[in-house]
C-alpha cells in the first residue's frame, strides 16, 4: 500500500466512531480485517472523545536516560522499535527523567511504524512562562508537531499550569490535558482536583499490591469520564520479588497469561476505570512480554479477586 493510501490507525478509529461503532466492536474481526493495527489488541476508550487506545504503552523512567551512551542508544533503539513492532502506541516521558526525551526524539526519527504515535508528557517547574518553555523544548526534543496529552507532573504548580493547558488544548496545541501522581501523600489533593476540575487524563500508581486509588480515586474518574493512566505497575521491581520462584497458577490460562509480567499487568488493565498500564523497561525480552499482555482475555472481576488472593498467598 503506497503512503498516500495508508490510512492511520487513529484516523481509522475516529471514522469509525463517528459512525457510531461502539467501542467493544472495535476489537472484532471486523475492524481487524480493515488495519491490522488493531488486530487482536485490547483497546479502552478515552471518555473524554471516545478515541481508542491499547491497554499497554511504554514508560520511561529510570531507562531512557541515555544522552552520549552511544551502545545504550543503540540497544534503545531496538526496545523502542519492538514496542512499535508489537503494535505499541503511547509512550510517557517527562522532563524528570533526566536525557529520556531526548532520546525518544532521536530514536522515533530512526525507527519505523511511528505514524501510531500517541505522545504523551509533562509540565514539571514553576510559573506560567517557565511551563510553556519547559513544554515546547520537551516538544522539539520529541520532533512532534504537538503532544497527544501533556500532564502536570507530581501537581506541582498545577493552579497555573492548568490554565496554560486549557488554554493550550483550546488552541490547538495539545489534544489532551491531565495530571499526575506517584505519590500518596497528594492523593487527597488530587481527589479535589478530578472532583472539581476538567481532566482527560489522570495518571497515578495502581498495582496488585498497591490498591490504594480503588478507594476513592478509581470511583472519581468512572463517575467523571477520566481516563487513567496506571504507573508503576510492578511497584519498581518489587512484585517480582515476592513471586520469584513461585509458579503461576494453572488457571492463569484462562485469561491468556504465560508470565507473571502478564499477570500483573491484566490485573491493572482489567479495572473498569484503568485505560492504560505504562511498565518501564529497557530490555527487549521484557518489552515483548508486557506487550502480551495487551492480547486476549481479561479477568473479570471474580477472577481480579481470586489473583489477589493467590498473589497474598505466596
Amino acid at each position: 500500500m503506497s503512503s498516500k493510501m495508508k490510512i492511520s490507525r487513529r484516523t481509522l478509529l475516529k471514522a469509525l466512531l463517528a459512525l457510531g461503532v461502539s467501542g467493544s466492536a472495535l476489537t472484532t474481526p471486523f475492524i481487524n480485517n480493515l488495519h491490522a493495527a488493531t488486530k487482536n489488541i485490547i483497546l479502552k476508550k478515552i471518555p473524554s472523545s471516545g478515541e481508542m487506545v491499547p491497554v499497554i504503552g511504554f514508560g520511561t523512567s529510570r531507562t531512557f536516560d541515555a544522552m552520549g551512551d552511544e551502545e545504550l542508544m543503540l540497544h534503545l533503539k531496538v526496545v523502542l522499535q519492538s514496542f512499535f513492532d508489537k503494535q505499541g502506541v503511547l509512550i510517557d516521558s517527562s522532563p524528570m527523567y533526566g536525557s529520556s526525551e531526548y532520546v525518544i526524539g532521536k530514536l522515533l526519527k530512526q525507527i519505523e511504524g511511528t505514524e501510531n504515535l500517541f505522545s504523551a508528557s509533562k509540565v514539571w517547574t514553576y510559573g506560567e512562562q517557565e511551563g510553556i518553555d519547559q513544554m515546547e523544548a520537551s516538544r522539539k526534543l520529541w520532533g512532534i508537531k504537538q503532544f497527544d496529552l501533556m500532564q502536570i507532573h507530581n501537581l506541582r504548580d498545577w493552579e497555573v499550569h492548568y490554565e496554560t493547558l486549557k488554554k493550550m488544548k483550546e488552541e490547538g496545541k495539545i489534544r489532551y490535558i491531565g495530571v499526575t501522581t506517584s505519590h500518596g501523600r497528594f492523593h487527597e489533593e488530587l481527589e479535589v482536583l478530578l472532583d472539581t476540575l476538567s481532566f482527560d487524563f489522570v495518571q497515578l500508581t495502581y498495582n496488585i499490591a498497591n490498591r490504594d486509588v480503588e478507594k476513592r480515586l478509581l470511583p472519581i474518574a468512572l463517575d467523571k469520564g477520566i481516563a487513567v493512566i496506571a504507573n508503576r505497575p510492578y511497584q519498581r521491581g518489587e512484585l517480582f520479588s515476592q513471586v520469584r520462584g513461585k509458579a503461576l497458577p494453572q488457571w492463569a490460562n484462562e485469561f491468556n497469561v504465560t508470565s507473571w509480567g502478564q499477570y500483573f499487568l491484566k490485573f491493572i488493565v482489567s479495572h473498569p476505570a484503568i485505560t492504560c498500564a505504562i511498565p518501564a523497561t529497557s530490555k527487549v525480552k521484557h518489552v515483548l512480554d508486557n506487550m502480551a499482555a495487551q492480547v486476549g482475555q481479561l479477568p473479570d472481576h471474580k477472577m481480579r479477586k481470586k489473583m489477589i488472593q493467590y498473589f497474598k498467598s505466596l
